[in-house]
């Protein structure tokens, strides 16, 4: 990389920006946020669009893939296997080259402006009289400018709509409030311990069961249901940028108020995946014939193991394929939520979220600097007391790969990848440290004291003349 040292010098000059903020208590205006977040963003956006070095994926993958849409083809089968997703980010990618625009510039266009949209969001996100501090921070958030102004990595432009799903899922009122606060555990063996298997079933579904509540319209249904169906269709967006925001579907469902409201979001989440998957014929030029072909490419992970944490311990810092390693991780995965996810049960919904995030970092054994953002939005918004060594942490760590590990030739590259990717095992405990362990259960805010009311005075007796 070219402009290592510029790029470097913005990264350190927003994480002290963001500390001095917090130290300070600083609340700026959303102009000056913006005007921030930009400058960072479209500064080294600019500088990586003239460097010499280019990511592999950025040029080999992404690239190929709006080149495919130009000439009606289609680009999960078109790019070679480098885009394994919904088409939705190629058909951008080609109307950007048909345009005209450098893909050097163009291909960054859409992460960056996707990051700078989502500025304000995370200040929404976290809400109450702090909104303003959390978006400047994530405005100089240093991985958030590496992945989407040097990498040119899509995750921006899933989470700007994942978290606006989740915005508007929670609503307009308090943001220091839960969704869901039922102990569904509990409730379930205190149903079966107190009434029996027969009672409880009769419980549940009974003329006044909890299935009929669940069911039954209540007043402001309509706000509600329509908050639900917005929701919906931003998760569903979410998801047609890449597969990995099916992690955010739990906690966007929770923050709605209603068993109907969180059916009618489950079920629109479905409709733009939906939509751009048949309507490939139309619009790449995909034969039907081919589009099992392009869903069985979407759904291949490929094994590559070997640069993350415990993977890379095993793998001696070679990034290779290994199935069996894969296969291990995975379940390792899956074990790893669901534990989670009983832990945080009672938590408020963007809290879960943040821990199933941080959990899946911990677990997973495959794993590119730019999934290290997943949870960064969820974090900064409502941070924890190890957030910011978490945040400088996993930022270091990819800079480290970006900047520095870019400076040399292939073979020099491989034996630094050996220290870079085992060196990565120092981030774990300080993952596990900064998930919200001290919001498992939701906890309201106390309600201000009242003033006690005055005593009423018995009136005297009047004195009428005789």
């Amino acid at each position: 990389m070219d402009y290592a040292i510029l790029t470097g010098f913005v990264l350190v000059t927003g994480v002290v920006l963001a500390l001095v903020a917090q130290w300070k208590g600083w609340r700026p205006s959303l102009l000056a946020v913006l005007v921030v977040g930009i400058v960072f963003r479209v500064l080294i956006m600019t500088t990586s669009a003239m460097d010499t070095w280019q990511p592999v994926d950025f040029v080999n993958s992404f690239k190929p893939a709006g080149e495919a849409v130009l000439n009606r083809e289609d680009p999960v089968l078109g790019s070679n296997g480098g885009w394994h997703f919904l088409p939705t980010i190629p058909y951008v990618y080609g109307f950007l080259l048909w345009l005209g625009i450098p893909w050097e510039i163009g291909g960054r266009l859409v992460t960056v402006v996707a990051d700078i949209a989502l500025i304000p969001l995370v200040g929404k996100l976290a809400g109450g009289s702090k909104a303003s501090l959390r978006a400047f921070q994530y405005a100089c958030n240093p991985l958030a400018i590496l992945v989407a102004s040097v990498h040119g990595q899509v995750e921006p432009v899933a989470l700007v709509f994942g978290v606006a799903a989740f915005v508007v899922a929670r609503g307009p009122g308090d943001p220091d409030r839960p969704g869901i606060r039922t102990d569904v555990v509990a409730l379930v063996r205190g149903s079966v311990a107190f009434r029996g298997l027969p009672g409880a079933v009769r419980h549940a579904t009974g003329p006044t069961g909890v299935v009929r509540r669940a069911l039954t319209p209540r007043p402001g249904d309509r706000q509600s249901l329509r908050r639900a169906l917005f929701a919906g269709l931003l998760m569903g967006l979410a998801l047609c940028a890449k597969s990995w925001p099916i992690w955010l579907i739990p906690g966007m469902l929770l923050l709605l108020p209603t068993f109907r409201a969180r059916v009618v979001a489950f079920v629109a989440t479905g409709i733009a995946p939906i939509f751009f998957l048949v309507t490939l014929p139309i619009f790449a030029g995909t034969s039907l014939s081919q589009i099992p072909e392009v869903i069985r490419v979407i759904q291949d992970v490929r094994p590559i193991v070997g640069q993350w944490t415990w993977s890379a311990i095993l793998m001696g810092g070679v990034n290779d394929l290994n199935q069996a390693i894969a296969t291990f991780g995975t379940r390792l995965v899956y074990v790893t939520l669901l534990v989670t996810a009983f832990l945080w049960r009672r938590a408020d919904p963007v809290d879960l979220t943040t821990a199933l995030l941080v959990a899946f970092m911990v677990a997973t054994p495959r794993l590119g600097a730019q999934y290290l953002l997943w949870f960064m939005p969820f974090l900064v918004a409502r941070p924890t007391r190890f957030a910011w060594p978490a945040i400088i942490g996993v930022s270091f760590w990819a800079a480290y790969g970006y900047l520095y590990m870019t400076q040399f030739d292939s073979a020099t590259w491989r034996s630094l990848h050996v220290f870079w990717s085992q060196g990565s095992i120092v981030l774990l405990p300080i993952l596990v440290l900064a998930m919200p362990w001290a919001r498992r259960v939701f906890k309201a805010p106390d309600a201000p004291e009242e003033p006690p009311s005055p005593r009423p005075v018995p009136a005297s007796p009047s004195l009428s003349p005789p």
